[in-house]
């Protein structure tokens, strides 16, 4: 099993005027303890949940992204899980190709359907219905490895008409930077992840079995071999949290078929206490 760090809370020790620093120590520290991943959420808000109220800290993806790369040398960087509707796709492309060319080819894009309504209507962004936002989250897909392919033909599609996808430069990345798609839904997420990702990432629990499951069945549909898919996961963390704890539940999830876990930290005041953490577990889930 492979371990990631995903940086989702930075609400810290010192505020924003200490913000930089302390995301450039634990990216640094995480690095240099073996963990492989360094994600963010591509969001504008706090998201609730077990993160804490809209108004706590948030950065912008791309913006954090091009500075982690600029902190790091080896780990892949990406987002968990850009909307597809706040993004136009040929800027999309264009956005992780310079991150894929800027940090040597470590790049990769994560991507879904979008579901935070309120910071959408809130920032005045593109929220239509779930059937509208999966319709334009395939027409996304098209586009980005279009132009990754260096293919310049014009697309017309229903959302977006581009008359010339030209990127130069191209990525480093062979074939193409790393494509996670996000969400389990099993007629409209799953089917995409078989026909166009390298990877899936699908919230653990009860149901996570079974959602793998349909997975394998949409990849023999369109003749894929389910093994060339990551199956990764996510999986928070708090102070309270032990190394032998987050074991289990990370050979939990191993059990249950996921190979890679993002893991996020939820109410440290130092992020490199949650990045200690993570990699105190490494070990123990190298090998699983």
């Amino acid at each position: 099993m492979e371990l990631g760090l995903h940086v989702a809370d930075f609400t810290w020790a010192g505020g924003t005027p200490e913000l930089g620093r302390a995301l450039a120590w634990a990216v640094g520290d995480a690095e240099d303890s073996g963990i492989a991943r360094v994600t963010v959420m591509d969001h504008f808000w706090q998201i609730g949940h077990d993160l804490g109220p809209y108004e706590n800290a948030m950065l912008e993806a791309y913006t954090t992204l091009g500075f982690l790369a600029a902190h790091t040398s080896r780990v892949r960087l990406h987002t968990l899980v850009t909307g597809a509707v706040y993004h136009d796709p040929g800027v999309l492309a264009k956005q992780v190709t310079t991150l894929d060319v800027l940090s040597g080819g470590r790049a990769g894009l994560g991507i879904g359907a979008g579901w935070f309504a309120d910071e959408a209507r809130g920032l005045g962004l593109p929220f239509p219905t779930a059937a509208r936002r999966f319709d334009m989250l395939e027409e996304t897909l098209s586009v980005v490895l279009q132009m990754w392919r260096g293919d310049e033909r014009p697309f017309e599609g229903e959302y977006y008409r581009l008359e010339r996808p030209l990127n130069s430069p191209g990525p480093l990345s062979r074939p193409h930077p790393y494509l996670m798609i996000g969400g389990s839904g099993e007629r409209r997420t799953l089917p995409l992840v078989a026909r166009y990702a390298d990877a899936c990432n699908i919230f653990g629990g009860p149901e996570a079995g079974h959602k793998l499951d349909v997975l394998k069945r949409h990849c023999e549909a369109v003749g894929r071999d389910h093994e060339e898919i990551e199956k990764t996961s996510i999986l928070s963390v708090a102070p309270d949290t032990t190394t032998d704890a987050l074991v289990r539940s990370l050979l939990d999830l191993r059990a249950t078929g996921f190979t890679v876990v993002y893991v996020y930290g939820c109410g440290f005041d130092d992020p490199r206490e949650a990045v200690d953490l993570v990699a105190s577990a490494l070990p123990e889930v190298a090998e699983a």
